[in-house]
């Protein structure tokens, strides 16, 4: 008998939030949606919020993915936008701890090694390596839909068993591993 799993994959943003959400039965992988939320028609980062932890629950709801596998927040030069992205994170994971659905982050070097063997692959490498891996027909013109995927299926070549991944599957582990991100 194979199992089935459902793994929801985000690549959070301020401005655009990926995602993408594949089934696994056995060993084979199927497309179940790619999409984005797009947040830079909304002037208020507080409203751009509530939209991703909406957007967020709105996919938890309909699809009941088994896993959440969301992309970590890269450190750059600009702590405001750090901060913003962080925020964006967050929320989108509160909504996985809020209907208690396990989540894992990955580094965006290790999504990218994970898809194409290459950590420092482009967006363009990324999308069309998951072309091939999951038999699309068109990819999106913007690839943060495909980035939101390449997390889903990073989760899943990693079983969710890496040592570099945070897991969360409540509020208090989340609060355990992180004691400074939480007063």
């Amino acid at each position: 008998m194979k199992t089935e799993k459902i793994i929801l994959g985000i690549d959070p943003g301020t401005t655009v939030m990926g995602f993408g959400m594949i089934q696994v039965t056995g060993n084979e992988l199927e497309l179940i949606l790619m999409d984005e939320l797009i947040l830079s028609k909304y002037d208020s980062h507080s409203l751009r919020l509530k939209k991703i932890f909406e957007r967020t629950l709105q996919l938890i709801d309909e699809f009941h993915p088994d896993e959440l596998a969301i992309e970590a927040p890269f450190f750059g030069k600009n702590v405001q936008s750090m901060l913003k992205l962080g925020r964006a994170q967050g929320v989108a994971m509160a909504a996985g701890l809020y209907r208690e659905v396990p989540i894992t982050e990955y580094l965006p070097k290790k999504v990218k090694m994970a898809i194409t063997g290459n950590g420092n692959a482009s967006k363009e490498q990324v999308a069309a390596m998951l072309k091939r891996l999951l038999n699309i027909s068109v990819l999106p013109t913007k690839l943060d839909a495909t980035d939101g995927l390449a997390v889903a299926v990073c989760h899943y070549f990693n079983k969710g068993q890496n040592s570099e991944t945070k897991k969360y599957g409540s509020w208090k582990s989340f609060v355990t591993n992180n004691p400074k991100r939480v007063k």
